[in-house]
């Protein structure tokens, strides 16, 4: 092979998604349904091919029907290739594609590889991990946080109630977001620190966090609980449990900063997992920051198991 009979492309359709999963990924088993449903599209799904071997490939995501991409997910390259060559096909492979699919000077949207929550310890998927990070980080793209990735099933005993406090739906998005923006001021979650950096007050990031991911939402808002204490104490915090699409998740969770430290996130998860548990599902996802250690905690202490991580990158 040389690199010059390299060419570069997006598919035809999916008739050629088997020519695409000639490399692997976890996210593999969705392809299918994904174009079916319009969260993928041909032209935004793309290979570096040598006559018909797959050296490598990258795809976008959208929620279903979307009009623009939103999600860069996949990006793999064939790891028997000598490294300089997988540098220059997997630059080549991300600028050809890049530059056919956004105009000139558009924000990219952000990359997330899922990765074994112990890649650091086995020197083959760290090798893969920290390749393809230098390798985006060539073409400008940044760490910006690292994740763990939870799981809740059956097997797991469903949380108990200790009563301290009471639930209600959420009456509408008003409702939701006069606790959002306090639960903003202080968090430790990388995304909103990085909405807030960006020049976003606290409001305008609890709504572009609403309208861009809860009110996308087709399973029931009815699920969505505000915690309150007894006897009309007032607020003390919230959790979202959702169906996006793909699982049954808890889609976010949060306490108001007066009343944090004091346990109530442990109550708060599990009326959130008995929702969906009384859904009679088989699992819920949900997620947090690798340095949210509070929230970690509490996931666990809730049963959930971390069975992924998911490292998050984007182009300022």
């Amino acid at each position: 092979m040389t690199l010059t009979s390299v060419s570069y492309r997006p598919l035809t359709g999916p008739e050629e998604i088997e020519l695409f999963c000639r490399l692997s990924y976890v996210l593999d088993h969705e392809l299918t349904d994904d174009f079916a449903n319009g969260c993928r599209r041909p032209e935004w799904t793309w290979v570096a091919l040598d006559g018909d071997r797959l050296l490598a490939r990258l795809a976008w995501w959208t929620t279903p029907g979307g009009d623009i991409p939103l999600q860069f997910d996949f990006f793999d390259i064939d790891d028997t290739l000598p490294k300089a060559d997988r540098d220059e096909i997997g630059q080549r492979l991300f600028k050809t594609a890049t530059a056919a699919v956004f105009p000139a000077g558009a924000k990219l949207p952000e990359y997330g590889r899922f990765v074994p929550p112990d890649w650091r310890e086995d020197p083959a998927a760290r090798e893969v991990v920290e390749s393809r990070t230098r390798l985006l980080e060539s073409t400008g793209a940044r760490l910006l946080v690292e994740r763990l990735r939870l799981q809740w099933t059956p097997s797991s005993l469903l949380p108990e109630s200790k009563g301290r406090l009471v639930f209600r739906p959420v009456a509408d998005r008003e409702d939701l977001l006069a606790l959002m923006t306090p639960v903003m001021e202080g968090t430790l979650d990388a995304h909103g620190q990085a909405d807030l950096a960006s020049g976003l007050t606290s409001r305008e990031a609890a709504e572009r966090h609403y309208d861009g991911e809860f009110a996308r939402f087709k399973s029931p808002h009815e699920w969505w609980r505000i915690a309150e204490l007894p006897d009309g104490g007032g607020p003390v915090g919230f959790v979202i449990p959702a169906r996006n699409s793909y699982h049954p998740i808890i889609a976010y969770s949060g306490v108001l900063p007066a009343h944090r430290g004091n346990g109530y996130i442990d109550e708060i998860l599990a009326e959130g997992t008995r929702i969906l548990a009384a859904e009679g599902v088989d699992r819920i996802r949900a997620s947090t920051d690798l340095g949210n250690v509070p929230m970690a905690k509490a996931f666990a202490r809730a049963g959930y198991v971390n069975f992924e991580r998911s490292l998050n990158l984007v182009w300022d």
